[in-house]
Order: structure tokens, then sequence, then C-alpha cells
């Protein structure tokens, strides 16, 4: 028998729509025969609270039913993911999209092999279109972290719009999800932090977490 067959799976784009940034749905993972063994329990799932980041940024769109409905049907026969759930918002500071955007597209359920995870839902990002990758994607874990984050830098343009921002991704057994956070000044690649966006993704995840019920 030849390799299983690819299906595409779960990632996130951050696209130009308009003249302000929007979702769109990308990446890929390998399927094959859903295997049973070797996945972990669910214990936790991911929710859209209202403010993220110490209440810095505010929900504006929460696009779980239809952008996150997406990623539930391309995850969906996913040989490392099971039981998939989708959550996906727009968030931005006060509601004014002007000052800058928080973008989430995240899953929960139980997965396998966390790193392909990872790595599908950031190669996804880099291949939305006008998308240039510019810092290309790396473990940038901060000291001490209990989960790994792996992050890149992104550059997209659109007519006279140029956005550079950096996009991080965490996968563990129960959840993944990608961060961009978006400031519309931004230019040059060389002045996004990718050590305080993973910090920062970190602490995303810490304020989007809930126990399983």
């Amino acid at each position: 028998m030849g390799p299983p067959a690819k299906k595409r799976g779960p990632g996130l784009a951050l696209g130009i729509v308009g003249g302000v940034v929007g979702l769109v749905v990308l990446g890929s993972v390998g399927v094959g025969a859903v295997l049973e063994s070797g996945f972990p329990a669910a214990e936790h799932e991911l929710a859209l609270p209202h403010k993220l980041l110490d209440e810095k940024y505010e929900l504006a769109e929460d696009l779980s039913d239809t952008e996150g409905q997406k990623v539930e049907d391309e995850a969906d026969g996913a040989w490392d993911a099971k039981d998939i759930h989708a959550v996906v918002g727009r968030y931005s500071p006060g509601g004014d999209d002007t000052k800058g955007m928080l973008l989430v597209s995240g899953m929960y359920g139980r997965f396998k092999n966390e790193a392909d995870v990872r790595s599908g839902m950031l190669k996804g990002a880099g291949e939305a279109g006008g998308v240039t990758v510019t810092r290309p994607a790396r473990d940038v874990t901060p000291a001490g972290a209990d989960v790994t984050v792996s992050c890149e830098v992104l550059t997209q343009k659109q007519a006279l719009v140029t956005i550079t921002y950096p996009v991080c991704t965490w996968a563990d057994g129960n959840t993944a999800a990608v961060v961009g956070e978006v400031d519309l000044q931004r230019k040059d690649s060389a002045d996004v932090d990718l050590d305080t966006a993973a910090r920062n993704t970190l602490k995303v995840r810490s304020e989007m977490i809930r126990p399983v019920g």
C-alpha cells in the first residue's frame, strides 16, 4: 500500500480584507486511518474570553461558527487529532481595529504529535495569499514554560498597505492555537520581538484554557 492520503488541517493565515485584517483557514496535517491508541484524555478546552492579554484586547468578532467550522471540517479524519472543536476570534484594543489586533485560531480535543500540529499551523499561516515569511518558524519557548511555543514573522502587502507581524503557536495534548498580534504601524521584521510574542502567546493560552465541562 502507498502512503496515506494527505488532508488539510487547521491553521491561521492573516489576510488584509478591505483594509482590515481578517481570518482565513489554511494548513496541512497528514491523515490516514484513525488510530484509537495513544490519545490523551480530554481534560482541557478553550474558550474566547471577553478580554485577553490582561484586558488589553477586547473581543471584536467571534468567528467560531464560520471560520471555526472550517477548521473542524479540515481537521476531520486527521490521524493525530480527535474530537476537535474550534474557536476563532478577532480582538482589538477597546474595539478599535486601527490600534492593532490580536487574532486567535484555536482548537481543542485530543492530540498526538504536538510538534507536527505546531508546524502545520505555522505552515498554513505562511501560505496565505500575499504573505511572505520574513523570519522562518523556530522554537521560541520562554524559560520555565511547560509547553513549547513556535513563532515566525510574516509580512503581507495589499495595494498601499503593508503589515509585518509575529505569529506563534502552541500545541499540547488537549489544546492548540495560532496567535497573531498585529501592530499596523510596524513595517520591518527586525522590529518584531519574538520573545515577547511567545510570552504573550502563553499568556493568551492561560486566559483561554478551561477544565472540560
